[in-house]
């Protein structure tokens, strides 16, 4: 009974709708339109802010969890992923970017498995944390995409560039803060081990 009430905290609820947002954003990004868009940059941004929300209820009301500490991360790359992958058939973020944040996410989860065997916990670095910020914020002006226009539709294009070129501009900030946060991760490893 005791391991049903830990599953079903609150915490480890939004860690869960974080991945269920998951297919949702794909599914929208299949059938792409201004709308459409629209709304997987609302669910994307509503999953984003539960990155913050479960850790913080998860440490104040002492409940975290093994469960929680594994489907944490894994949401975040999840959602991350899927969003930056339906964006390349779309020609919004370039196909070698994603791949590289792709590459760099596979080589540190097998970094910290190969340390984990060996008892061996390698600290998240602040940089880990400052580019997944970035990347949530870049992918959602990626995903908005398209010049909005507020005001009672009178046009300012010539005061505000498009949501996809700010998007863009953080997802390049953000794209070498993962290749920086991945080589911390490295030089870490190799310290460690030269220590063993």
């Amino acid at each position: 009974m005791a391991g049903e009430v830990k599953l079903l905290n609150l915490p480890n609820i939004l860690t869960l709708s974080r991945i269920a947002a998951v297919p949702i954003v794909v599914f929208l990004l299949l059938f792409e339109s201004k709308q459409n868009c629209f709304w997987a940059a609302f669910i994307f941004t509503a999953a984003a802010m539960t990155d913050w929300l479960d850790g913080y209820l998860a440490r104040k009301w002492g409940v975290v969890t093994i469960l929680g500490k594994f489907l944490d991360p894994l949401a975040d790359k999840l959602i991350v992923m899927a969003a930056l992958i339906m964006l390349i058939p779309l020609d919004r973020v370039p196909a070698w970017a994603v791949f590289v944040i792709l590459g760099r996410e596979l080589i540190v989860s097998g970094i910290r498995s190969i340390a984990s065997s060996e008892g061996i916990v390698i600290a998240a670095s602040d940089l880990g944390k400052y580019k997944t910020i970035f990347q949530m914020i870049a992918i959602v002006g990626l995903l908005l995409h398209y010049r909005y226009h507020w005001f009672f539709g009178v046009q300012f294009d010539f005061l505000y560039p498009s949501l996809h070129n700010a998007g863009i501009f953080i997802f390049y900030i953000s794209l070498f803060l993962t290749v920086w946060s991945g080589g911390d991760y490295f030089v870490k490893f190799f310290k460690v081990f030269a220590k063993n």
